[in-house]
């Protein structure tokens, strides 16, 4: 419903004939509210508000115009007892909605929209019993709606929207029956739907949009019989969509997107004839959509985007005369309607990420309204048709991640209002049409991930409104145009992993507007250009792997908004600028695999945001700066294979833990300090420093340490030769002592209870602990060494084959009886046998006596991920789709073990070296309280998918001190490793930074694999998009283990993947 403007002679026809009937009191009273009001334009409208007798010839109503008045509502208005319509809409009113409002019982029109006021909604507006109209949206109202709403049963309409309104929608309005419209949307209302509301069946619009309302829907909205509108968007509301919604025959618009509605769309909706609009996206709808809207002749939009939904597309949609059709991020399959365009007015259709089908080269028609199409992430094959430039309208067209084969037809040029054009990671070949610089208007275009060969095209510096280009990862070669760098708006290049030949051109400088320049992996010459330097607004300069020489031009330090610079492998030389502390924001410093001499610069400590510093592979030379320790931010710090000399920096003291560091092959000396960057560092991150020297593995003992020991044991042996005589006559004595009391601790093990509340033995699942124990004794011989099968510093691994032919894995523990009896041992092993999850392996229990203490656990053969990986024969056999599998079961597992366990689990330790691969899942070792108490655990399971493996129980299940992020880390290293089959090493450095278009099994995927399906082939390109968000260098900003589990789901990887590129 449409409000007129205010118009403030105090709103002139309305208040007119209001005094002339008004007492003197009340006319007063109107007089002292105009002179409360302030006005912020011209007064001389109100100059007519006087106490004598009315001439209503000299009053002159305003109305056009919009008034600015602004103040207060005064007490006084409650003496306006006949007002029966007040508008005050459109000013700048302030303050509280006055309780005096209640008494203008006699008012049937309030409108107070649009203005500043503030506070509740008084309950006295209850007391407006004629009132038809209320608006009061579009201010700042908080607090809840008042009940006493209900008694007013002239109410036709109710706006409340646009406000800061709180609580839940009271019951009461369901006696509102002669309601007609009611608006509360924009709030921040929570709680159901109240039933009563299906009371209301003269209401044609219901707007409950963006509140907080959760439950379900209620059926009872079904008795609404004259609802034409409704609209529920953007709540919290779950439960299934009722199908009494089908009875609403005169309703033209239903949107319920942004939910968590679920089950399947209700087929009663395809009795609504008169519906035009229909959106239900972003919920968790499943099944197949039902063909029963195909009887939706209205139908205009249909919106369902973003769900579960299977299944194909009814082809009596074809039929429909759709203006709009979505349904991205499903699981639909088959074939599209052949009849699609039918109606001719299909505009808007986006099918992206699903599994649908065809070939679009014929089976379906080009529709000539369409502006936007998208039908990327599918599985489309054949040919683009040159017909798709008769679609004259189109606007955006987006084809990427198919089947789709062919060269690219030269009639796209005439398309000349295409805005945006991806049809990119699909098999295209040939050259680029030079046409295609007739698209004026292009703004996005993506050619990425084909097999697209030749030069590109000089034509293309036509596309003078052009934002991005990508057409990385081809075949093109030959030098980069200087041409394409005329084009003034240019934002985004990547012409990554090319054969791009020839130098940088200077005229790059030119782009003043460039954010991201990708030329990585080419064969580009020369030096790198100075003139790069001026573009200031660069983000992403990416130069990686080509052959580029000289030095890093000084210049380069103008880009003070940098956040990634990668220059690594190349050629370049001389020493690394100072100019660099310029970089303000920079994140990503990779300078690795160069020439580079001379010092690191302290200037480096001036780079506050780095998170990655990468020098290595270079001859860089002197100290490591003590700079260094202001990078608060850093997570890998990689200095290896240069000339560094001197001694480690003490202020290495003050860098996180956390940090991945490697030191290794430098000239490095002296002690190595027990730093916490040190503490749980691999040995290797120090490894070809010959002067290094410290008490840690792989290094020699300094020799300050070596004459302390030395020192040591002469002051030992003099103590010895004066107190030997001492202590034996006190041994004596001790041991006569201990004698007695190791037979009363010997009887201990033997009839006390090991959790001193009555029972010998730990319970192994449903069996009895003494004769499982007696059995595997028997069954074993008393341990023969027959049955042993793998020994370790703590204990000896037997195999045993029980009675009812199950074969278990039999830990026989060193420790004595005194390092078994601790309360926390019992309940940690019973913690781990309660988890239950198909990835984890299952630990039985756990036996002892005053003999024997071992532990039993599920069997499987023994077997590793690495070892598999490394044969070329087993690697083989170990195929793309396993290999997806894999990987999901290891993100299952340790989605369980964060998320679902008490107290949650944290891994801390995946290498492929401890996924046992011969029945493809992983193995749980290292129990650290286990550790300390009885070695190492090694517990490992046969089957078909992948377990869990290495927990480090005390410290990290119970203490919590590492994050469940370092996992998330690890996680993303595996996953890449194995669809690399190999370390990914330096790679993982810069993997955040790696574009899309690179993230491809056809460019990382094992040499040895041959390729596979389409579909099996965009499940391995996920699995390694997924692991670069897990590879973030900020562990805030990596996925949580659940949500990877999920992308990794069919369906969900498009919460990793931005199809703009």
């Amino acid at each position: 419903m449409a409000f007129p403007n205010l118009f403030i002679s105090f709103l002139a026809l309305l208040i007119i004939p209001y005094l002339a009937s008004a007492s003197f009191q009340e006319a007063n009273a109107l007089l002292e509210w105009k002179k409360s009001l302030q006005i912020s334009k011209d007064s001389s409208f109100l100059s007519s508000w006087t106490a004598l007798p009315i001439n209503s010839s000299s009053l002159i109503p305003c109305t056009s115009c919009v008034n600015q008045l602004f103040g207060p509502l005064p007490p006084e208005i409650g003496l306006l007892s006949k007002l029966v319509y007040l508008d005050l809409s459109a000013n700048m009113f302030s303050g509280a909605v006055l309780p005096e409002i209640g008494m203008l019982t006699n008012l049937e029109t309030l409108h107070l929209n649009e203005n500043n006021f503030n506070g509740s909604i008084p309950k006295e507006i209850g007391q407006l019993t004629s009132l038809n109209e209320l608006a009061l949206y579009s201010n700042s109202l908080q607090g809840e709606l008042p009940p006493t709403l209900g008694n007013l049963s002239n109410l036709a309409y109710l706006y409340l929207y646009g406000n800061k309104l709180s609580g839940q929608i009271p019951p009461e309005f369901g006696k509102l029956v002669s309601l007609v419209e009611v608006d509360i949307s924009d709030n921040d209302l929570h709680g159901p739907i109240p039933h009563t509301l299906g009371k209301l069946s003269k209401l044609t619009l219901l707007h409950l949009f963006r509140n907080h309302l959760n439950g379900s829907i209620p059926d009872e909205i079904g008795h609404m019989i004259s609802l034409q509108s409704l609209s529920l968007y953007s709540n919290n509301l779950f439960g299934l969509i009722p199908s009494s919604l089908g009875e609403l025959m005169s309703l033209n618009l239903l949107h319920l997107y942004q939910n968590q509605l679920s089950g399947p769309i209700p087929t009663e909706l395809g009795n609504l004839k008169s519906l035009v609009d229909l959106e239900v996206s972003e919920n968790q709808l499943n099944g197949s959509i039902p063909s029963s809207l195909e009887n939706l002749t209205n139908l205009r939009s249909l919106v369902v985007h973003d769900n579960k939904l299977s299944g194909s597309i009814p082809q009596g949609l074809g039929r429909l005369d759709l203006v709009s059709l979505k349904m991205d991020t499903n699981k639909l399959s088959g074939h599209l309607p052949k009849d699609l365009c039918l109606g001719r007015n299909l505009q808007y259709l986006s099918l992206s990420f699903n599994q649908l089908s065809g070939d679009i080269s014929n089976t379906f028609g080009v529709c000539q309204s369409l502006v936007y199409l998208n039908f990327s992430y599918n599985n489309f094959h054949g040919e683009l048709s040159h017909n798709w430039s008769k679609s004259r309208n189109l606007g955006v067209l987006v084809m990427r991640y198919n089947n789709i084969s062919g060269r690219i037809p030269r009639e796209f040029g005439n398309s000349t209002n295409l805005r945006m054009l991806d049809i990119s990671s699909n098999h295209l070949v040939g050259e680029i049409p030079k046409e295609l610089g007739k698209m004026k208007g292009m703004l996005y275009l993506y050619l990425a991930n084909n097999h697209l060969s030749g030069g590109i095209p000089p034509e293309l510096r036509s596309l003078h409104n052009l934002r991005t280009l990508d057409l990385s990862t081809n075949r093109l070669n030959g030098s980069i145009p200087r041409s394409i760098c005329e084009w003034p708006q240019i934002q985004y290049l990547n012409l990554s992993n090319n054969k791009l030949s020839g130098r940088i051109p200077r005229e790059f400088g030119n782009s003043t507007q460039m954010e991201g320049l990708y030329l990585s992996s080419n064969h580009l010459v020369g030096e790198i250009p100075k003139e790069l330097g001026k573009m200031k607004y660069m983000l992403y300069l990416s130069l990686a792997d080509n052959h580029l020489s000289g030095a890093i031009p000084r210049e380069l330090g103008s880009l003070h908004g940098l956040l990634s610079l990668d220059l690594s492998t190349n050629r370049l030389n001389g020493s690394i600028p100072r100019s660099i502390c310029d970089w303000a924001q920079i994140q990503h410093l990779i300078l690795s695999n160069n020439k580079l001499n001379g010092k690191i610069s302290p200037v480096i400590g001036m780079l506050r945001e780095l998170t990655v510093l990468d020098l290595s592979q270079n001859s860089l030379t002197k100290e490591i700066p003590s700079e260094i320790q202001s990078l608060e931010n850093l997570a890998v710090l990689n200095l290896s294979h240069n000339r560094l000399s001197g001694s480690i920096p003490s202020a290495f003291k003050n860098l996180p833990a956390g940090i991945a560091i490697n030191l290794s092959y430098n000239e490095l000396i002296g002690l190595v300090p027990p730093y916490a960057i040190f503490v749980n560092a691999s040995p290797e991150v120090l490894h070809g420093n010959p002067g290094l020297c410290g008490n840690i593995t792989g290094l020699k003992l300094c020799e300050s340490q070596m004459m302390k020991n030395r020192n040591d044991t002469i002051h030992l042996k003099l103590m010895l030769a004066i107190m030997l005589p001492l202590l034996m006559a006190f041994l004596l004595g001790l041991l006569t002592c201990g004698l007695i009391q190791y037979r009363q601790k010997m009887k201990t093990c033997l009839t006390k209870p090991l959790d001193r509340d009555g029972s010998n033995f730990f319970s192994i699942s449903s069996f009895d602990g003494r004769a499982m124990y007696d059995e595997i004794l028997k069954v074993t011989k008393d341990f023969d060494d027959a049955y042993c099968i793998g020994a370790g510093g703590y204990g000896i691994v037997y195999k045993v084959k029980l009675q009812s032919n199950d074969i278990v894995a039999v830990k026989k523990l060193h420790s004595s009886c005194d390092l078994i009896d601790q309360k926390g041992f019992l309940s940690e092993v019973q913690a781990l046998t309660n988890i239950r999850h198909r990835n984890i392996v299952k630990l039985y229990g756990f036996c002892s006596n005053s003999r024997y203490s071992f532990l039993i656990y599920e069997y499987l053969e023994k077997g590793s991920l690495g070892s598999i990986l490394s044969s070329d024969i087993m690697a083989k056999e170990l195929d793309w789709l396993k290999r997806v599998k894999i990987v999901k079961a290891i993100a299952d597992g340790l989605a369980y073990m964060h998320h679902d366990c008490s107290p949650p689990i944290i891994h801390r330790d995946i290498s492929r070296g401890q996924i046992s691969a011969t029945h493809l899942r992983l193995r749980w070792t290292r129990s650290r309280r286990i550790d300390a108490i009885h070695g190492r655990v090694e517990i490992i399971k046969g089957g078909d998918l992948v377990k869990a493996a290495f927990i480090d129980w005390i410290k990290l299940a119970y203490t919590m001190v590492a994050t469940e992020k370092c996992d998330v880390y690890s996680f993303g290293v595996i996953a890449v490793e194995v669809i690399m089959g190999k370390h990914p090493g330096e790679l993982v450095t810069s993997f955040p930074t790696l574009p899309d278009d690179f993230l491809l099994v056809s460019n990382l995927g094992d040499s040895r694999i041959p390729p596979s399906s389409s579909q099996v082939e965009k499940q391995v390109n996920s699995v390694l998009l997924i692991s670069r968000t897990c590879l973030n260098s900020n562990p805030v900003e990596r996925p949580t283990m659940r949500q990877v589990s999920k992308m990794l789901s069919v369906g969900d990887i498009s919460t990793v993947i931005d199809i703009s590129g």
